[in-house]
């Protein structure tokens, strides 16, 4: 039976509080004020007085509203129905089609046991060089992107979206401009790919509370997906937002700020989403890949510094590049030694490459006299920013290795490169 309370001891911003017993934390109630109805969830607990936070803010609830506790936390529909469909951050529907009908699911669950998990060893083809190439992506990863604002990392994500080989693609947006939403449902849309797409999204002008709730969405509903067999990649923009969010919150119910403000829990509240990226032995995977904004480019600011103590790696995107020292992939080691032979050697070589560019570069701005060395590593670094880092690219793997080949062959002798003898008389483009 559920529980009913008639008063509300008092308000703060979107919180109400109040006494009840037998209620649990995040458990959800309904609040009805002055014939209007707002759902609300359970944010804390001191013995009987109970703290939630009303998605529609609690302006305007008197202090006699009525409180119904549903004995529940967050749920949501689950079936393949939900695959095309946008949903705002409390699970209701975003883009005006039908009421969903299906098995109801709870959020905010616990991860997979670690005894239950395998070795990360399936690659998740983007068709993106900077990631298959250098930095691939595998099955049940959990990896960020890092990036500054005014960086496309949205364009990244829709791109990623479009062209990787997976069964389902899980988009949950937090904090979004309305031009944000728009471009990622459209674009998907004109693509053909959001027919493999459920979408949870929160934009800057809905409740705070829902932020928080998106990523949890996301997660419940990519779990029951991986579970029946699909191979499901989560893409999540921006955490920073969700951090912010709970900062929010915090300082609504007066916490202990921890460093710059935000709660001392942010670690773990990051870790239970990221940690929720697994492959299921007989079934099928998760993995994520999620933005984190850098306020100022600071890697140190509180939440890429957390995230970074979580993740298997980041990527970072700098000047509307996948930057190709600092991203790391530390799971890369267990696929690309079975995709072809050369993937290392290509990977090793080019990058060195690229290093010797970038040098050669500030040589050349100081008014350095070049080398014909200095030549060839400025044509080749030319091509690779233009053929590899541009994220525009859409290649298989397989191709961009053989690129990779023939701008090594095209700026380079053999001999120059330091590849091994016998990988060059397989691979080495035959001209002429």
């Amino acid at each position: 039976m559920n529980k009913v309370y008639h008063q509300i001891d008092n308000s703060s911003g979107s919180v109400i509080n109040l006494r009840a017993q037998g209620v649990k934390y995040h458990e959800l109630a309904e609040v009805s004020s002055r014939g209007k109805t707002s759902l609300a969830q359970v944010i804390k607990l001191d013995g009987d007085q109970v703290s939630l936070q009303v998605f529609a803010g609690a302006r305007g609830i008197a202090t006699d509203g009525r409180v119904r506790f549903l004995g529940h936390p967050m749920q949501v529909p689950f079936s393949d129905n939900l695959l095309g469909r946008i949903f705002d951050g409390g699970a209701n529907a975003r883009d005006k089609g039908p009421e969903l009908t299906g098995e109801l699911i709870s959020i905010g669950g616990p991860s997979v046991n670690p005894a239950k998990r395998i070795i990360p060893r399936n690659m998740v083809r983007t068709g993106i060089p900077m990631i298959d190439v250098f930095n691939t992506l595998v099955e049940s990863q959990k990896l960020p992107v890092f990036a500054k604002a005014g960086e496309p990392y949205n364009d990244l994500l829709a791109r990623i979206a479009l062209q990787a080989e997976v069964d389902v693609i899980i988009l949950g947006g937090m904090g979004l401009k309305h031009d944000d939403y728009l471009f990622f449902r459209d674009t998907l849309d004109r693509s053909g790919a959001l027919s493999r797409t459920v979408m949870f999204v929160h934009t800057a002008a809905d409740p705070v509370v829902e932020c928080l709730l998106v990523p949890d969405l996301a997660l419940a509903v990519a779990e029951q997906f991986a579970i029946g067999g699909r191979k499901v990649l989560v893409l999540l923009t921006d955490m920073t937002s969700f951090a912010d969010a709970l900062k929010e919150i915090a300082i609504t119910m007066e916490q202990i700020p921890s460093n710059r403000g935000y709660p001392g829990d942010l670690y773990s509240q990051l870790a239970a989403r990221y940690e929720k990226a697994v492959d299921f032995e007989g079934a099928g995977s998760i993995t994520i890949l999620a933005v984190t904004s850098m306020p100022g480019d600071d890697v140190t600011h509180p939440v890429p510094d957390n995230t970074g103590y979580i993740t298997e790696g980041q990527f970072y995107l700098r000047g509307g590049r996948i930057e190709p020292f600092g991203s790391l992939s530390r799971l890369k080691q267990n696929v690309n030694k079975n995709t072809r032979d050369d993937h290392r050697t290509i990977m090793d070589t080019m990058i060195q490459l690229f290093a010797q560019y970038r040098s050669t570069l500030e040589k050349q701005s100081m008014g350095f006299r070049m080398s014909e060395w200095d030549g060839k590593l400025l044509k080749y670094g030319a091509r690779f920013e233009k053929e590899m880092m541009d994220i525009t690219v859409n290649i298989p793997l397989e191709k961009a290795l053989n690129l990779g080949w023939e701008m090594l062959a095209d700026c380079f002798e053999p001999v120059e490169t330091g590849i091994r003898t016998e990988i060059l008389d397989k691979f080495w483009p035959k001209r002429g």
